[in-house]
């Protein structure tokens, strides 16, 4: 089997069955992650080129990790230090990349479609890692495998997103990779916060924390984007914190175990205390792990179809 796209742009195009495929791979390489020898020849002569036109430390790191198992070449580029600062366009650069003979480029931008645009214009494999407020999908598998592994089947299970959903790429990749899988997905947070349009995508909206806690089996806790945000979209932080911050006396009220995670980074005493992203509830960690073998399963499904 392979995947039915050529592309990693967003979770929107890919299938149910992909997803599935995806995570079988994924747990192949989980494995392989946890030997002693944590290598595996996959992708010798395959050039993978990480471009990030927007600072990222996890997700860079964690694309890297992937590669270097699967025994890619692999490159970094980072705007800040490029002619991008020159004026330099977007596939220019990308192009003087490819002149090299990359074989893949896995891309993170601020401007929604970015990697799109690059997958229309250039010939070459592209991941998306985030272009914009619009879609991170790599995120939103590890996501749904990291909930998987914990709860199995994920059909009907409830999953809600709390925080700046407005601002978040990692919120709409998790909607619609959420709803692919069967689970049911509401939202919370400060309406200034909340899409406008939200529920023309099946997805409920639920303005108290408490209801909301009681309502789900997981709860996602997003930050608060202050670099996305020109204008204050709430009173102030501490405002924010009474009404959408998690701490373990909530968990404590509900009658049930619950899934906490968090895509990071972490303001911790905003979003959630660290007692919480710390403690019984928290699978955060575990999200990081299982990040670097869904990118590995991602790249190494992509590029199969080159090397056919």
């Amino acid at each position: 089997m392979s995947l039915t796209v050529n592309h990693l742009i967003g979770i929107k195009d890919v299938t149910t069955e992909d997803i599935h495929l995806i995570f079988e791979h994924a747990k192949h390489f989980k494995e392989v992650l946890n030997r002693p020898i944590k290598k595996v020849p996959s992708l010798r002569d395959v050039a993978i080129a990480n471009i990030f036109f927007e600072n990222s430390t996890r997700t860079k790191l964690s694309f890297e990790l992937a590669q270097k198992r699967l025994s890619a070449d692999v490159i970094s580029f980072s705007a800040a230090q490029s002619s991008v600062k020159k004026g330099e366009t977007l596939i220019d650069t990308v192009n003087n990349i490819l002149a090299m003979k990359v074989d893949m480029v896995v891309m993170r931008h601020s401007s929604p479609g970015a990697a799109a645009f690059l997958a229309k214009h250039t010939k070459t494999t592209v991941i998306n890692a985030g272009d914009g407020a619009h879609e991170h999908p790599t995120q939103a598998l590890l996501d749904a495998f990291s909930m998987q592994e914990k709860l199995g089947d994920l059909t009907g299970k409830k999953v809600v997103i709390v925080g700046d959903i407005l601002h978040s790429r990692v919120a709409l990749s998790n909607i619609f990779c959420l709803q692919k899988l069967g689970a049911k997905v509401k939202v919370c947070g400060p309406n200034s916060l909340i899409p406008k349009h939200i529920q023309s995508l099946g997805v409920e909206v639920e303005p108290n924390l408490m209801k909301a806690l009681a309502w789900c089996d997981v709860a996602n806790m997003l930050r608060v984007q202050n670099e996305r945000m020109d204008v204050s979209y709430f009173p102030s932080t501490r405002e924010y914190i009474m009404q959408y911050g998690l701490d373990a006396q909530m968990l404590e009220q509900l009658d049930k175990d619950i899934l906490i995670m968090h895509p990071g980074p972490i303001n911790r005493g905003v979003e959630i205390t660290s007692e919480v992203a710390d403690g019984k509830h928290s699978i955060i960690l575990e999200q990081v792990e299982n990040g670097v073998a869904v990118r590995m399963a991602v790249i190494y499904l992509l590029a199969s179809k080159l090397i056919k």
